[in-house]
């Protein structure tokens, strides 16, 4: 009679053993699924990249730059938004502050950030926007989403031409009527943007817009500034024929040429360089547009600045902002190899800050 009761605690320990076996894979599956929550795994990868991103940063950022106090940069283009910015303003951003790094191109890449730097800049209190006016790349556009956003008129359509340019009744406000502390604070926390186009290729626009067709009636392009530079640099003396685009082309190149710029003043900024303009290498950008790819850009911008539901970029006319190098080799076809060298030793700051290439004309 002992053998069964000695059977029935076997079966009891048994029973028992796959009790504690059932009980260790419920909980063993438990721990799993807890592990594989798709909520904790985004957390630490976000973690993971928010540490890989501040390495990054912590290795590219230039030494310290010998600017004014008030000016300095806060590097909020690339604090925690840096990883949602798409590769290629990323690139160029980047491209940016290696340049500026650059010891050898120092006296093309820096400036101070003065008056006439603070004049080109365009303000937008309501939504915390700075923008740098580049002239000859499509800035009239720009201009007229500031416009709107400040609340001088409802709609882009609605903006008369004539008063884009009307700094008294367009309603932006530029930078330089802020005082010092109010500067510093808007450059410090603002969202602040500009664009830029190949270097040689906004230089003949300009020419085309002020010296040949001038639609804006603007007469002392045509009347002062252009016998200056004719009297200047024109090496045909007998030629009584308008600005060419070669006379041009020679007073821009020309080392000495400050001192024509003195009495053109502020008509200047149609083709002075992007450094003199808007101090990229002193002022920390948040996104820098490139025209050639501005269907892209303005997009971006738009959204970047937390604007894109209030307003959008006019529309783009096909082909507009493609890069004619046709164009570019026409134009410079005529000029001597010197001549183009020493344009170019001008805008090789700008070439190099914003990735553009050296025209192959000058690699002949």
């Amino acid at each position: 009679w002992l053998m069964p009761d000695n059977m029935h605690h076997q079966w009891l320990l048994l029973a028992a053993c796959f009790w504690v076996i059932f009980m260790f894979m419920v909980a063993s599956k438990f721990i799993t699924l807890t592990f594989k929550d798709p909520d904790g795994y985004g957390a630490r990868q976000e973690s993971l990249i928010l540490t890989a991103v501040t390495k990054v940063e912590e290795v590219h950022v230039p030494e310290e730059k010998h600017w004014p106090e008030e000016f300095q940069p806060t590097g909020k283009a690339f604090s925690g938004n840096l990883i949602r910015q798409p590769l290629v303003h990323m690139e160029r951003l980047e491209l940016l502050r290696n340049v500026c790094r650059d010891t050898a191109l120092r006296d093309l890449s820096h400036t101070a950030v003065s008056k006439f730097v603070l004049d080109r800049i365009f303000v937008c209190d309501k939504h915390k926007i700075l923008f740098c006016q580049t002239p000859k790349v499509g800035n009239t556009q720009w201009k007229k989403v500031l416009i709107v956003l400040n609340g001088a008129f409802s709609s882009i359509e609605e903006i008369p031409e004539n008063i884009v340019h009307d700094h008294e009744k367009n309603g932006l406000p530029r930078l330089s009527s802020f005082s010092d502390s109010e500067i510093k604070k808007r450059l410090n926390l603002y969202f602040k943007f500009f664009i830029v186009r190949d270097p040689f290729e906004r230089l003949i626009s300009a020419f085309k817009d002020k010296f040949v067709h001038n639609p804006r009636f603007e007469p002392w392009y045509r009347h002062e500034i252009a016998p200056g530079i004719i009297r200047k640099y024109r090496k045909n003396r007998t030629e009584t024929k308008g600005l060419q685009f070669e006379d041009f082309v020679r007073y821009l190149g020309d080392p000495n040429h400050r001192w024509l710029d003195v009495q053109f003043g502020d008509h200047i900024i149609h083709w002075v360089t992007y450094v003199e303009l808007c101090a990229p290498c002193e002022i920390t950008y948040s996104v820098i547009g490139h025209h050639e790819t501005l269907e892209d850009d303005a997009p971006y911008i738009l959204k970047a600045a937390g604007i894109d539901h209030l307003v959008s970029y006019p529309t783009i006319p096909p082909g507009i902002t493609v890069y004619n190098r046709t164009k570019v080799e026409r134009y410079f076809s005529g000029i001597s190899k010197r001549d183009i060298r020493r344009l170019y030793a001008r805008f090789e700051g700008d070439f190099k800050l914003f990735g553009y290439r050296e025209p192959d004309f000058l690699l002949n």
